[in-house]
């Protein structure tokens, strides 16, 4: 048998690093040549990492959360026969040679002694008092001590509202079984109240967990931090009339064909933005700190911020202006359904120039999104409420109204100009038949 040392591969696009974001197999286990093993996250992307060998694992190196080189040694892999020439061996030179040593003939295999364990402890015996406590008072744990319990009898005292702490607990160390439980619930639930008497009503819930942030959390944590502390946020909101452009949404929904997919209100704000942002370029742009440079862009590569199982993605349509309606929404749902699925590519999770935030039918009246560092500029979609306007003859009529909550960077858009860019917004969208005209 020979032992494998696999490192991380390079996941290629100048990746020096990655962070382990899980494990798909233990030690012990069997894998095979190209099984899916580790996710890693290199920038936004979600890399699957192969196993190269057929074999046992004998031992794993990092766990999810830490940030690794690349060509660090990540897992030990005993394989049954030498390693095929096609795959390096990681192993240290002089490893690789012991490894190909065989005992001589007639002599006896040296049989590897097993280590002594140590004599179990013997478990101790309750004491009388412990043997039966007292099932309707408090047992007698410290403050802040944490009773022990399975996750079932814990869901199960979750459900029922009943706090372990006041739970006498009869298994090994304490421990509240099934059955404890149930004759607390038998007794009546009676707590012990801070004045010391007991009386009946709802446990206050004391628990608490720590979860480690990693993977796309810590990203996402770590860019808005970043954005939120370079960039000067200036937040502008209006109110948009989507009275007509509902109607002529609901009209083309009706006349589509099979292939062409369904109108969201998205594609109309995209196609907004291409028209809109030629007069205002510096919406359209990156800002470099360090190099006190702005680049503006011809091109409108629109990111759309989706939410997904793993936390916030921002897949980008490239070259909205090149695209018409039907080809924004399509590409929409084709990044969003990639990017929920966790199969978004890293080249389709980069590169945009300006960026649309929405909550969709819960957004809310008013948000302040954040920008996504390094553009200039974030278009906040809220949601559409009908709601009573005056018409041009001052009578009271329902008006399908929606707010748009943007954001710039205050040191490349001034108010007045980030104003002005969401009038020209609400004006093709208050007429949407201008967005289909040269």
């Amino acid at each position: 048998m020979s032992e494998y040392k696999y490192k991380l591969p390079d996941v290629g696009e100048g990746v020096v690093e990655a962070e382990i974001v899980e494990w798909h197999i233990k030690a012990g286990d069997k894998v095979t040549e190209d099984q899916h093993i580790l996710d890693v996250m290199t920038d936004k992307a979600t890399v699957e990492i192969p196993c190269a060998v057929n074999g046992v694992v004998k031992s794993i190196v990092g766990e999810p959360g830490e940030v690794i080189p690349v060509g660090t040694e990540i897992l030990i892999i005993d394989v049954d026969g030498e390693i095929p020439d096609d795959v390096e061996n990681e192993a240290e030179p002089e490893t690789k040679e012991a490894l190909k040593e065989e005992p001589k003939a007639g002599a006896p295999k040296a049989e590897p002694k097993p280590e002594p364990k140590p004599d179990p402890k013997p478990e101790p015996k309750p004491t009388p008092a412990a043997a039966a406590p007292a099932k309707t008072a408090a047992p007698a744990r410290s403050n802040g001590e944490r009773p022990l319990a399975s996750p079932a009898v814990r869901q199960r005292a979750l459900e029922a509202d009943i706090d372990l702490a006041h739970v006498p607990g009869t298994g090994p160390a304490g421990r509240i079984t099934h059955g404890d439980l149930d004759d607390f619930i038998a007794a009546g639930g009676r707590l012990i109240s801070k004045a010391g008497g007991s009386g009946a009503g709802k446990a206050p819930r004391t628990g608490k967990e720590d979860i480690k942030v990693i993977g796309l959390r810590r990203k996402i944590a770590e860019n808005m931090a970043h954005a939120k502390r370079t960039i000067p946020h200036i937040t502008y909101v209006d109110e948009i009339d989507l009275t007509a452009l509902e109607d002529l949404r609901a009209h083309m929904n009706a006349k589509k064909s099979d292939d062409q997919t369904k109108l969201t209100i998205i594609p109309f704000l995209v196609m907004a933005l291409t028209k809109s942002l030629p007069k205002f370029p510096q919406a359209n742009a990156h800002f470099d700190t360090d190099g006190s440079l702005l680049t503006q862009h011809d091109g409108i590569h629109c990111g759309i911020a989706a939410a997904t199982p793993n936390g916030l993605m921002v897949p980008v349509i490239k070259h909205a202006e090149s695209l018409d309606i039907w080809e924004v929404a399509a590409e929409t749902k084709r990044l969003g359904d990639a990017a929920k699925a966790g199969k978004a590519t890293k080249d389709e999770l980069t590169g945009s120039t300006i960026t649309i935030t929405s909550l969709g039918a819960i957004g809310g009246i008013v948000t302040t999104p954040v920008i996504n560092h390094p553009e200039t500029a974030i278009i906040g979609v809220n949601k559409m409420q009908t709601l009573p306007r005056y018409d041009a003859e001052g009578r009271v009529v329902p008006r399908k109204i929606m707010n748009l909550s943007s954001s710039f960077d205050h040191r490349i858009v001034d108010g007045y100009e980030a104003a002005l860019l969401v009038q020209e917004m609400k004006g093709y969208l208050e007429n949407p038949a201008t967005l289909f005209m040269e």
